[in-house]
């Protein structure tokens, strides 16, 4: 069982790693970032609601549930709408990476706002994080820069989706609400919450041909659907811990993709910058197990000073 779990997690972050392949093609065709967006989640509603009656789940919400559930479905509409508006001003597979800092982002939101031990695995990975950060910023070939702009954008996507985490994590209001649902609900508030910055100078850009509709679906079956049921029997099978360290595939699947589809390269430097940022995140997410590792080896130095001094 455990051999399909690994398989699920792995299977799940290279379903979400496919968003911006689908996304860029949208573009080309004239759609903007918040009608892709959009359209994604509502064309999600469906899917999910035969989820929901196959397994004989009730949509009913409390009270209590409607105002948080109505705030995660903004913070996720954010974290969706600033990602893929990234996606226009640099590298789709840097901008998928740096993305990947929001497990980071929660390690730190937690301690400093629910008063979690800051542990020195948090610390190390800072620093890891930041290296590669300044190894992806670093100009390119003719001295091209990433975009700092979109640089930004990214980090707003991580940073709400972060608060989204912890949100639910620590939130007793909807803590009991079934995975499902939640994300029913969650892409249904989003949904609302796109609708309202279409007058805020986001026009609505629909589909032009056959292909745009067919991109749209698969936005909406394989990284939100597929990906979400994956996830979920993984944490099922192996745990969220393991889970999660195989969202490590997310940034690969995206870098890999651009490069055979959408043709997009990547040099030595930003692959190292890429290793560097999801080897701070896998650290962050092993938690304990990465913090024995580190107080084994700090405990190694000094019995090693006194078989010299010896």
């Amino acid at each position: 069982m455990k051999f399909t779990g690994y398989l699920l997690a792995a299977l799940a972050a290279a379903a979400y790693g496919t968003n911006p392949i689908f996304a860029v093609h949208l573009y080309e065709h004239g759609m903007n970032a918040n009608s892709v967006v959009l359209f994604r989640y509502l064309l999600s509603l469906p899917l999910l609601i035969c989820i929901l009656v196959a397994r004989g789940r009730s949509l009913a919400l409390r009270r209590t549930e409607i105002a948080p559930v109505a705030v995660l479905g903004a913070l996720m509409a954010f974290s969706s709408l600033t990602l893929f508006a990234a996606y226009n001003y640099m590298n789709v597979g840097i901008a998928s990476t740096l993305l990947f800092v929001y497990p980071v982002m929660v390690a730190l939101l937690m301690t400093v706002f629910f008063h979690e031990r800051f542990r020195a695995v948090t610390g190390i990975c800072l620093v890891i994080m930041g290296a590669g950060m300044v190894l992806l910023t670093q100009p390119g070939e003719g001295g091209v820069t990433l975009s700092g702009y979109g640089i930004m954008l990214v980090m707003l996507s991580s940073l709400t989706y972060a608060l989204y985490i912890v949100m639910v994590n620590v939130s007793k209001a909807i803590r009991d609400i079934p995975t499902v649902k939640l994300l029913f609900y969650v892409l249904l508030s989003g949904s609302v919450v796109l609708l309202c910055m279409i007058p805020l100078g986001n026009p609505l850009t629909l589909p032009q041909y056959g292909s745009d509709w067919l991109n749209l679906l698969a936005l909406a079956v394989i990284p939100t659907v597929i990906s979400l049921m994956c996830t979920t029997l993984a944490i099922h099978y192996v745990g969220p811990t393991s889970t999660a360290i195989f969202g490590a595939l997310e940034p690969v699947t995206a870098v890999v993709l651009s490069f055979l589809i959408l043709g997009v390269g990547i040099t030595p430097r930003e692959c190292l910058g890429a290793a560097l940022i999801v080897m701070a995140t896998t650290l962050v997410v092993m938690g304990d197990r990465a913090s024995a590792v580190i107080l084994h080896v700090r405990k190694m130095f000094p019995s090693l000073r006194r078989r010299k001094s010896a």
